[in-house]
């Protein structure tokens, strides 16, 4: 017997389960076609957003859309659900809840005291009705702070992943764009590379050579390379200078175990970066990465829509106090988000939940050559995103990743996005810069070459 319906025009819409609901309100993209289990027309859709928007945000306590005995991340979502925090919205329905989100009087410390009372499902649900500007008002509103060897997600700040990806994991070929990105002012997020050679002798070369950098120039950033944590724990072991221990997650058990891992295992990274101690300032030492269609890819969506598996992945990621957390958002392809207006609807709402439950946002403005996307696209994301507080972009030299194949943002990217919103580096990282001779006293970036990379340069050039 259907559980959910409204009527439009005489036509009685019907949603048979909560799972269902959400599904059929999400607004459009490709990956929820291919699952099946999108909206059948835009009436059907604008139906169950309506249902949806009478949903108390109690039922998300009493309705798991996957089973608590078969999947541990629901278990982890009802276990560590706080019901202190969850008081002062609990008698709020989806739309009401939209509203009290809007409303000026919720405030960004009221938000923080709230987080922990907010389940995935409850950040997706109220998402799913609202309009990108209502995203990005909410989302600024939110603010997340975390620390490791600089200071991230400052109010006015917004930071970039200095990313040097080679196709050959070439020293030297890495080198030149580490010295591009940090003369263009990017890499205070993190210098992270995804290695093309993806075994634990390679991995600790490059950490080697990440931190050799580092400590040379004393840069007040981390250094992280992008290898499955199994991978990282092992380096660890044989004593590789780890500040990151990177890994993508999912939304479900089943889709993380397509990922190779589990909880327990992310638990042990987390533990053996800790025993470390090579936090400065703080302890995140967790960077992980998501993207709709992830769970749907690996055949392990339990019927559910990409974004409320999307939201899911936020709790995994919450429950290990991360530095740095990434939507990848068009990444995966056109097959998931089709174009520039999928990908830009799914960036926003990955950075608004994300931030709702109290992560450390940040957003790959990305695409694929394939999917109906281009860079005026990215460009809008990647205004709206740094109005809406985003923590941190990438910086790609050229926005073109030549090892993965794919088009980002590049350092004048992020350097744009400073100057037209008024924002600045993480501040121990832009002290770094003026002290380096990099920028001047106002912060912009000097015409002349810093004298302490002249050398570098020139041993480049040889």
């Amino acid at each position: 017997m259907p559980r959910f319906s409204h009527t439009i025009d005489s036509h009685v819409y019907q949603f048979a389960s909560l799972k269902e609901l959400l599904a059929k309100a999400t607004p459009p993209r490709s990956g929820d076609v291919l699952a099946g289990v999108a909206a059948a027309s835009a009436r059907e859709r604008v139906a169950a957003q309506l249902a949806l928007a009478e949903v108390p945000l109690s039922a998300f306590l009493n309705e798991a859309l996957v089973p608590y005995e078969d999947d541990e991340v629901t278990r982890l979502i009802v276990d560590t659900h706080e019901r202190a925090a969850f008081a002062p919205i609990s008698h709020l329905c989806v739309g009401d809840f939209r509203d009290w989100l809007l409303d000026d009087a919720t405030d960004t410390p009221t938000l923080s005291q709230v987080a922990a009372g907010i389940t995935p499902e409850m950040a997706a649900a109220v998402s799913k009705i609202m309009r990108l500007q209502d995203l990005v008002l909410v989302a600024r509103k939110c603010r997340v702070v975390t620390a490791l060897r600089n200071t991230l997600g400052l109010e006015g700040r917004l930071s970039a992943r200095l990313q040097p990806n080679h196709p050959t994991d070439d020293a030297t070929g890495i080198a030149a764009s580490m010295l591009d990105g940090l003369l263009l002012g990017s890499g205070d997020a993190v210098i992270g590379i995804n290695p093309a050679t993806d075994n634990v002798a390679q991995v600790m070369s490059l950490l080697q050579l990440l931190d050799a950098v580092i400590a040379q120039y004393q840069i007040p950033t981390q250094s992280c390379v992008l290898t499955h944590i199994t991978n990282t724990i092992e380096a660890i072991r044989r004593g590789a200078p780890v500040d990151l221990v990177f890994q993508s997650v999912a939304g479900t058990q089943a889709a993380n175990r397509s990922f190779g891992i589990d909880l327990a295992l992310l638990a042990e990274g987390r533990a053996a970066a800790l025993s470390l101690g090579r936090g400065t300032v703080g302890n995140n030492v967790m960077y992980f990465e998501t993207g709709q269609g992830s769970a749907l890819s690996a055949g392990a969506h339990h019927g559910m829509d990409q974004q409320t598996c999307e939201a899911r992945a936020y709790a995994v990621a919450r429950a290990f106090q991360p530095l740095l957390v990434n939507s990848v958002v068009g990444f995966i392809g056109p097959e998931y988000l089709y174009d520039g207006k999928q990908i830009m609807r799914a960036g926003l709402e990955d950075h608004f939940c994300a931030k709702l439950l109290g992560l450390p946002m940040g957003c790959d403005v990305c695409y694929t050559n394939h999917a109906e996307a281009d860079q005026d696209d990215m460009d809008a994301l990647l205004t709206m995103l740094g109005v809406a507080g985003c923590n941190f972009i990438m910086g790609v030299p050229g926005a073109d990743d030549i090892m993965l194949g794919y088009q980002s943002t590049s350092f004048h990217d992020a350097l744009y996005a400073r100057r037209v919103l008024g924002l600045r580096p993480a501040p121990e990282f832009e002290a770094w810069l003026a002290r380096m001779q990099i920028t001047d006293a106002q912060g912009n970036l000097n015409v002349a070459l810093a004298p302490a990379f002249q050398a570098a340069l020139l041993r480049l050039g040889g």
